[in-house]
């Protein structure tokens, strides 16, 4: 019997690769026999760059960039030279762990360290990106990013505007320098778990705003800057931002990276799926175990376990998934491709006591022999 495992994270419990040990063990506990192939999973968030580069074999560089409000950061780029490829994590460089909620301050934070990181890697060789968006502390529309990149933003006077949310309103016009052409011949695949626009109300200021620290008072401003970004870059460079589904993910810049980089928008577990080859590995397996912390109605939103469902589904193969806990609409996920869910509890506990490392590996591995003991009458 092959088994393909692709676990997620339990967040803030066991990471991707304990918790695949762990369903390992619990499998071979019953079925020694069986031929168990596990994937490191992400969902092109945090942990993305480091599967991938164990995976691809490359190797982590770091440098030392702007981070979002202006002071020093170290950003962390995955490098396959093999691939002439460049692994980069949003979060990095501009994400709100960088602050703390007392520096949150949207209406300066800049993505400008993410597109001197992207520029490192194109003069270490890089002509293929994998960028995961997530986690960002900025609502400048990436126009940060492409401020290092080499575009030019200027304001009625000619001069250009400064870096931060707040100055997207004074775009008045927008140059594409020599340098900032030299990213024509590179190709972007981006990780991007949400559809939502831009600007408006359900763009990047109004549904994600308010965590980086908007005010509601200031949400207005900051969309209308994004709103004048996507105007200006209409009128300058002919290109429409302003329906592109993930153009508001990471503060806007999901929008610019399918714009003005033409970048490819994509699930991060469809990309690491077809980065890995997960595909291939699992149209001849008899059975698929994924899962996560918890599975509910948000799982269906470009989540791991309905990614990895999805291509056991296409591929006629059994799945099952695990979690932590089960919300009432979980079960709506047989619908789409999880054959069967499952909770890895077995008894009343506290959430602190649930979320114990030891304690997750162990109702791991239980979970799955019962799984498995129960796949052994059927046969």
């Amino acid at each position: 019997m092959k088994i393909v495992v692709a676990m997620d994270s339990f967040k803030g419990s066991v990471s991707s690769k304990v918790a695949n040990e762990a369903v390992v063990q619990g499998i071979e506990s019953v079925m020694s026999e069986a031929r168990v192939k596990t994937y490191e999973m992400a969902d092109g968030g945090e942990g993305t760059t480091d599967i991938l580069i164990e995976n691809l074999h490359g190797q982590k560089i770091e440098k030392v960039v702007t981070g979002p409000i202006g002071q020093e950061v170290t950003g962390l780029l995955g490098l396959v030279p093999s691939k002439n490829l460049a692994i980069i994590e949003v979060a990095s460089t501009s994400g709100l762990t960088l602050l703390s909620q007392d520096e949150l301050n949207p209406d300066e934070a800049t993505s400008y360290g993410l597109g001197e990181l992207i520029d490192y890697a194109h003069a270490l060789g890089a002509r293929n990106f994998i960028i995961g968006l997530g986690g960002s502390a900025t609502n400048d529309g990436g126009v940060g990013m492409l401020q290092a990149m080499g575009y030019r933003f200027l304001d009625e006077r000619g001069k250009d505007i400064k870096r931060g949310g707040k100055y997207l309103s004074q775009i008045h016009k927008i140059i594409k320098t020599h340098e900032a052409a030299k990213f024509d011949i590179c190709n972007f695949r981006v990780a991007c778990d949400v559809n939502n626009t831009l600007y408006g109300e359900q763009g990047a200021t109004y549904i994600f705003g308010p965590q980086k620290g908007v005010k509601e008072n200031n949400l207005a401003s900051l969309d209308q800057g994004l709103k004048n970004f996507a105007d200006k870059t209409l009128e300058e460079m002919n290109i429409d931002i302003s329906e592109i589904p993930g153009g508001g993910a990471a503060g806007g810049l999901g929008a610019a990276f399918h714009s003005y980089l033409k970048g490819k928008l994509e699930t991060g577990v469809s990309l690491i799926s077809d980065m890995l080859n997960i595909e291939d590995e699992i149209k001849d397996a008899d059975l698929v175990i994924s899962g996560e912390g918890k599975l509910d109605a948000q799982t269906k939103m470009g989540k791991v376990p309905v990614g990895i469902a999805k291509i056991a589904k296409d591929k006629q193969v059994p799945f099952i998934g695990l979690a932590g806990s089960l919300s009432a609409d979980a079960y709506d996920l047989n619908a789409i491709g999880m054959d069967a869910i499952f909770s890895i509890q077995s008894q009343p506990m506290t959430l602190e006591e649930a979320m114990n490392s030891e304690v997750t590996k162990k109702n791991i591995t239980r979970t799955t022999s019962q799984i498995m003991r129960l796949l052994k009458i059927g046969k």
